[in-house]
């Protein structure tokens, strides 16, 4: 945990936020077939949904202990993190106003998603989570959303409008299977811009 609040920092960038960084438990996967290192399960049901019921967990704890807004909760995570980003829209999507995966891939038709606003950080170098698959994803994620044309949003970002309310902002930097250090405040200022209403939609 410590490791990630140094990398991402987020509560450095958004110091009135509630920032909680979950460390996953040594998860077998496919550069880590032995399960060595921490991970987080990729779909529905794999390991019993462990950690989709330890986001639930810590979920629950934070509203009994804090005043959570619930207009306001977000997810990121980097590589396996933000694949498990990912399965948290597609299994808790009613939760969160906006996500930030960043170094990973799916495809957005075959995860059934919902449209929501998304920040997708991407390197051109990863030689972990490809490039190109990455690419497939963030016009997938556009497509999803319903967004037109890219307009220049800050250094390597772009915001793609949503005709529903749901941007799309892409972040490619030149770099590999690593998360960037400018990343963090470029992730906060986007997240703190989408608010979920009672419906369920942002703006």
């Amino acid at each position: 945990m410590r490791q990630a609040a140094r990398s991402f920092a987020i509560h450095t960038h958004w110091p009135e936020a509630i920032v909680v960084y979950m460390q996953g438990l040594n998860t077998p996967g496919g550069n880590d077939p032995d399960g060595k290192l921490p991970g987080w399960q990729n779909a529905p049901g794999v390991l019993g949904d462990r950690d989709l019921t330890f986001f639930d967990a810590v979920l629950a704890d934070l509203r009994h202990d804090y005043r959570v807004d619930d207009r306001r909760i977000y997810s990121t995570g980097h590589s396996n993190g933000g694949g498990f980003t990912y399965l948290l829209w597609r299994t808790r999507g009613n939760t969160f106003a906006a996500v930030a995966p960043s170094g990973s891939a799916i495809s957005a038709a075959e995860e059934n998603l919902r449209p929501k606003p998304v920040m997708h950080v991407a390197g051109r170098k990863d030689e972990r989570v490809k490039f190109a698959a990455q690419e497939q994803t963030m016009e997938a994620l556009r497509t999803l959303n319903q967004c037109g044309e890219g307009l220049a949003w800050d250094k390597d970002c772009t915001l793609y409008p949503s005709a529903i309310g749901a941007p799309v902002v892409t972040m490619i930097y030149d770099g590999p299977h690593a998360y960037p250090a400018s990343a963090s405040a470029l992730i906060v200022r986007f997240l703190k811009e989408q608010t979920k209403h009672r419906g369920g939609n942002t703006q």
